[in-house]
């Protein structure tokens, strides 16, 4: 008798470290990652003008990460939104340079353009059943063709002022705007995918389409919603990324962000099949790219490799979850 009570007790506390392992494990490599960084450095990295500047660094990624979490969870993919935050970013420094404009009108424009390619992608996807890979990588190689065509392949400069410099370059409370931008964002879309219907019905489609449409979702609908989310996110993202130069350059603005993000949500455990995604792990997942990043320009380590380690986080990530679900 006390030898089963004693093998029931290791294989709860087995199963309560699995789970513990599954829903959590991005926290404990993140916190991993921090303290062996702080070490490698000898507390050079753990300093506090250090942190802030990953913060602020990340946030551009960070914003598109979130947006990204929701259309990989509905069982989608958008490689379009490097190329569409290069656009929607054009269209707000032409609009804040042009000196009668007020600044919100041009948030408001950059924010219309990118949510309309969501728009786009998603219609597309829905009507004509191509895979959102093909779909969302046409587009944004058209959105990258129209901001060349449009800038001539330039430089475009808006208006240096405070009011729009100080989105992506001031601080709050010695914290990082932009980085307080996305905290609030990240919060809010939480709210939205844990304690909304179209939260319960972006898992249900992403983990079961055609069950998700027997029981009554509208699907095409889930989908098209949030390819536009993930352009709303882009927009807030475009609005940082250019607040912080007032400046946009149209061949590389946004160049390989869309797979910066895709690999944040990844790690913080969002499946590429869909159905399965966490906006907090989201946020430690662009958290850990950043530190490494970070690591490998302090460690004088090239620029060049930077895909090479990143390539290899994506395919570590996948690993895990295949294991996971096996």
């Amino acid at each position: 008798m006390g030898e089963l009570n004693q093998a029931s007790a290791k294989s709860n506390g087995k199963n309560f470290f699995k789970m513990l392992w599954r829903e959590y494990s991005v926290v404990v490599v993140f916190i991993g990652v921090f303290i062996a960084c702080t070490i490698i450095t000898q507390g050079k990295f753990a300093t506090a003008n250090n942190i802030m500047a990953i913060l602020r660094n990340i946030s551009t990624i960070g914003m598109i990460s979130l947006g990204m979490t929701f259309v990989l969870i509905s069982g989608g993919i958008d490689l379009s939104s490097g190329p569409v935050l290069a656009t929607a970013g054009a269209v707000l420094i032409i609009l804040q340079g042009a000196g009668n404009v007020p600044l919100w009108v041009a948030i408001l424009a950059c924010c219309g353009v990118a949510v309309g390619f969501g728009f786009v992608n998603g219609i597309i996807i829905t009507k004509t059943k191509l895979p959102p890979f093909i779909v969302t990588l046409a587009i944004g190689i058209m959105a990258r063709s129209i901001v060349m065509f449009f800038t001539n392949g330039a430089t475009n400069t808006g208006k240096s002022v405070h009011e729009f410099t100080n989105i992506g370059n001031g601080n709050i409370l010695g914290i990082p705007t932009p980085f307080l931008i996305v905290v609030i964002a990240a919060v809010l879309l939480t709210i939205l995918l844990t304690k909304t219907k179209f939260g319960t019905y972006v898992f249900a489609v992403g983990g079961n389409e055609n069950a998700a449409k027997y029981s009554g979702i509208k699907t095409d609908k889930i989908k098209v919603l949030s390819y536009m989310l993930c352009g709303l996110c882009v927009a807030i993202a475009a609005t940082i990324e250019m607040s912080r130069m007032a400046a946009v350059a149209s061949t590389t603005s946004g160049n390989m962000y869309e797979f910066e993000a895709i690999t944040a949500a990844i790690v913080g455990g969002a499946s590429i099949s869909g159905g399965r995604g966490k906006i907090i792990g989201t946020v430690v997942g662009f958290l850990i790219l950043g530190i490494i990043s970070n690591m490998m320009i302090m460690m004088n380590i090239s620029p060049y490799l930077n895909g090479a380690v990143k390539g290899f986080v994506i395919l570590l990530a996948v690993l895990f979850q295949r294991r996971e679900r096996y």
